[in-house]
C-alpha cells in the first residue's frame, strides 16, 4: 500500500526530546514500512525516517531562531499532499481537525488521528460540519465528547518496545516525566513523595519560552506558584528535560512512574514506556488511565493523593516482567501498525463501495466521468494485496 503519513512540523519525527505525537508516528513508520509498504512522510527536514522523507521545513518550528507560524506551514504541508494525492492509496493526517477540508475535496482518501482533547464545545460545530471524514481515536475515552463522530477505529499509541530496557527498579525512587503545566500535576506528584518519605526525580519540560499565549502564561505561573516553591526539598531532584536514553534509564530503575494527571488526556505514552521498562504506574483513575493500566496487576487507579500514597507501599507487589509483557500485548508499535491497516482498508472499502454507488447513477452516455471513476478505482485498489501486509483486526 502506497500510505502518505503527515506529520506536524513543530518537531521532528521522531522528537529529540519531548513529543509523544511525533514518536508516535516514527515508531507507526517503521513498522509498516518494515511489513513492505511504500510510506512517505510530509515533515521537518531534521526528521529521521526509513520512509521517503518530503521536507516542509528545514527544521522543527520550535528550533528556529525567529518565529515562524505552524498554521502557513501546515496550510502549505497540505497543500502539496493534495497536489501529490493521485501518488497514493491512502494518506493519513496527524493534524487534527486543520486537515479535515482537504480531505473532502481530496482524490484519494485522507483518514485523521485525533492525538487532543476533544472537549472543547466549539468542537461540537466543527466535527458537524464533517460528519463524513473517518477519524481514528487513541483511546475509547478520548471519543465521549462527540460519540456520533466518523470514528473508524480506536488505535492505541505504540511503542518499539524493542527499544526500551526492562529494568529491575531498584534505584528506590518515584519517577515523574511530563511538561509543567497545571494538567500534568507535578506539584500533586511531589506531595505523594513528600506524604511516603520517597525520594522523587521529575524529568519534564518547561513551559516554551518563546510562546506568548494564555497557555504558556498559566503555565509558567503555576511553575512560580505550585512546583519551584517544593522543589527546595532534598527529596526532590528536578532532573529537566531528557532525551530517549535518560528517560529510559531514569524508568527502568524507578519503584514506579507517578502519572497524577488533571486533564483528560486522550493517551498517556510515558505510561506504556513505563510498562515496558518494568515500571508499575500510579495514576489518577480518570480519562484514559483506566483503558492502560491494569488496577493492582499492571499499577495502581486512585482517585485521591492519600490513596496514591497508600499505592507507593504496595507497589512491590506488581510483577514487572508482567508490566513488560502486557505492553508487547497490547501497546507495541506492531500491533498499532496491524491496528492502522485494518483502519486504512476499511476507509478504502467505503470509498470504493461509494464509487460504485456514484457508478450507478451516473448517465449511462457520461464516458468522461466513467473513465474518472475507473482511474479512481485503480488507484484505491493498487497495493491492497501486498504479501507482507499482514491481515488486521480494526479493535
Amino acid at each position: 500500500m502506497r500510505i502518505a503519513q503527515l506529520a506536524p512540523v513543530v518537531e521532528s519525527v521522531p522528537p529529540q526530546l519531548y513529543g509523544g505525537t511525533e514518536r508516535v508516528i516514527a515508531a507507526l513508520i517503521a513498522e509498516l514500512t518494515a511489513l513492505g509498504h511504500d510510506v512517505t512522510l510530509y515533515a521537518s527536514g531534521d526528521s529521521h525516517t526509513p520512509a521517503r522523507l518530503l521536507p516542509q521545513v528545514e527544521k522543527a518550528l520550535w528550533k528556529l531562531d525567529e518565529p515562524c507560524s505552524a498554521d502557513v506551514m501546515h496550510t502549505v504541508e497540505l497543500s502539496r499532499v493534495l497536489r501529490d494525492a493521485p501518488d497514493y492509496d491512502i494518506i493519513h493526517s496527524h493534524l487534527d481537525f486543520f486537515a479535515f477540508p482537504y480531505g473532502r475535496v481530496s482524490t484519494t482518501p485522507f483518514i485523521h488521528t485525533l492525538h487532543g482533547r476533544l472537549d472543547a464545545p466549539e468542537l461540537q460545530a466543527l466535527y458537524r460540519e464533517f460528519p463524513e471524514t473517518p477519524v481514528i481515536s487513541i483511546s475509547d475515552s478520548q471519543r465521549r465528547p462527540l460519540p456520533w463522530a466518523n470514528w473508524v477505529a480506536t488505535v492505541y499509541n505504540g511503542i518499539q518496545t524493542q527499544n526500551l530496557p526492562l529494568g529491575p527498579g531498584k534505584g528506590g525512587y518515584l519517577a515523574f516525566l511530563g511538561r509543567i503545566s497545571p494538567e500534568k500535576g507535578v506539584d500533586q506528584a511531589i506531595d505523594v513523595a513528600l506524604k511516603t518519605g520517597i525520594p522523587l526525580k521529575i524529568a519534564a519540560r518547561m513551559p516554551l519560552e518563546n510562546l506568548d499565549n494564555a497557555w504558556v502564561r498559566a503555565d509558567w505561573a503555576y511553575y512560580r506558584e505550585q512546583v519551584k516553591p517544593r522543589l527546595s526539598h532534598p527529596l526532590i531532584e528536578f532532573v529537566g528535560e531528557v532525551d530517549d536514553h535518560g528517560k529510559y534509564d531514569l524508568l527502568k530503575d524507578a519503584m514506579a512512574l507517578v502519572f497524577p494527571i488533571n486533564w483528560p488526556e486522550p493517551f498517556g505514552l510515558v505510561m506504556a514506556e513505563a510498562l515496558a521498562c518494568g515500571t508499575p504506574v500510579i495514576a489518577r483513575r480518570i480519562a484514559s488511565t483506566p483503558e492502560i493500566i491494569q488496577h493492582g496487576r499492571t499499577g495502581f487507579l486512585c482517585d485521591t493523593i492519600d490513596e496514591m500514597v497508600e499505592a507507593c507501599r504496595q507497589v512491590h507487589t506488581i510483577d514487572r516482567i508482567e508490566c513488560r509483557r502486557d505492553v508487547e500485548e497490547r501497546f507495541s508499535a506492531r500491533t498499532m501498525a496491524r491496528h492502522y491497516l485494518g483502519a486504512y482498508r476499511a476507509v478504502l472499502a467505503t470509498a470504493e463501495e461509494r464509487r460504485h454507488q456514484n457508478l450507478r447513477v451516473a448517465r449511462p452516455g457520461d464516458d468522461l466521468l466513467t473513465a474518472q471513476l475507473g482511474r479512481r478505482a485503480t488507484t484505491l485498489t493498487r497495493g491492497l494485496s501486498h504479501p507482507n501486509a499482514e491481515p488486521a483486526s480494526v479493535p
